[in-house]
């Protein structure tokens, strides 16, 4: 692993993400290393040439000075990397830049694989409305382990019933549904009771590792190679509609709310969590961008 550290201007970046009015990313590059890994392309802008997955880049930037001018936004933690990365425990820039916006009012979610985030719920609970998603889209420990180099799907269910019983907003990130593989209905019963919220996103292939994960398939499951030809060559989105529709009839049976693109519903504590169907990401683009315009026009 390459790590290296790098001065920048600022760390706060206004973003068009629908889920938020800021982005942070207190590293460049991640060891989780995740074959489906989109936040990959950050390679064209950094001059890395080493593989994704090999190379980090501490960051260190002046101190948030008057963060109470971010008073009533919204800060997205890990848009393009994970916060709670290994080297977080060593260089805890994550929770410097949590220390600097703490008592300002500004809105933090956060989004990891890691369960080094449980080191930081004394401050993290601090923040009004804190959200904190952990991604999980398999309960497959080998499959797992041929994605990822992040903590076992057991630690991050365990950290998040830690901020669950805490009392803060927890969310299920099923991303990325791998066709044919992940058991959303299965992921969803062994959360369901330690989370607030259920985000389903579908495998979104692209860019360089397109190719690097039909081969993995086409390796490990030839059986599915029919199916993601249809859905990633020939552009069906059958496979999708179909899971819609299944955890429709699933979401209703269990008395759970059941939403498409909106993330600005959450169940009550103890109450069923409200699941939510991310699959097609052209559609989010969209709405980001509207919102952005949106909010160009109102300011």
């Amino acid at each position: 692993m390459i790590i290296k550290e790098i001065k920048v201007k600022s760390i706060m970046t206004k973003t068009n993400l629908p889920v938020s009015d800021y982005a942070v990313n207190p590293y460049i590059g991640c060891s989780h290393a995740c074959k489906y890994c989109y936040a990959s392309f950050m390679k064209r802008f950094t001059n890395h040439t080493e593989p994704w997955g090999e190379f980090i880049d501490v960051k260190y930037w002046p101190v948030v000075k008057h963060a109470e001018k971010y008073a009533g936004k919204e800060v997205f933690f890990g848009s393009v990397t994970d916060c709670y990365q290994p080297c977080e425990e060593k260089y805890k820039r994550t929770r410097a830049l949590l220390e600097q916006l703490q008592g300002s009012g500004i809105r933090i979610s956060i989004a990891t694989k890691s369960d080094l985030v449980t080191r930081d719920l004394d401050l993290i609970r601090t923040f009004p409305n804190a959200r904190v998603s952990f991604s999980i889209n398999t309960l497959d420990e080998n499959f797992r382990k041929e994605m990822d180099k992040g903590v076992s799907i057991e630690r991050r269910l365990a950290a998040m019933k830690i901020f669950y019983e805490a009392g803060i907003q927890t969310t299920c990130f099923i991303s990325p549904i791998f066709p044919g593989i992940t058991d959303v209905k299965a992921i969803i019963e062994r959360a369901k009771k330690q989370c607030n919220l259920v985000w389903l996103e579908n495998l979104n292939l692209r860019g360089d590792y397109r190719a690097r994960i039909l081969t993995w398939v086409h390796e490990h499951h030839s059986e599915l190679d029919k199916l993601y030809h249809e859905i990633y060559d020939k552009k069906s989105r059958l496979y999708w509609t179909a899971l819609d529709k299944q955890m429709r009839e699933y979401t209703a049976q269990e008395k759970m709310l059941y939403l498409r693109d909106n993330d600005q519903h959450q169940s009550k504590f103890g109450e069923p969590p409200v699941v939510v169907n991310y699959f097609y990401h052209e559609e989010v683009r969209k709405s980001a961008k509207r919102l952005s315009e949106e909010n160009g026009n109102n300011e």
